[in-house]
């Protein structure tokens, strides 16, 4: 006796996940389309400089909090 690796559709019409011959389900037997960018640039110094900006922004939220409260946490210190 041999198993072999086949699926059955789910009977249920809205459920698009594929059921195993194990009785499992897998939530993902699609695979989704790669997508390539064509003006893609450098990933790293994009991620600093988001990183850095938002830093800022806390930073400049951390000020205005003390100055509104006196507090450098409000509610905490």
């Amino acid at each position: 006796m041999t198993l072999t690796s086949t699926t059955i559709q789910s009977a249920n019409k809205q459920d698009s996940s594929v059921i195993t011959e194990y009785g499992k389900q897998n939530m993902f037997a699609t695979e989704v389309a790669m997508q390539v960018e064509q003006n893609y640039s450098n990933h790293p110094e994009e991620a600093e400089k988001a990183n850095g900006r938002w830093a800022m922004v806390g930073f400049i939220a951390l000020i205005g909090a003390y100055i509104t409260t006196g507090q450098i946490i409000p509610g905490i210190f």
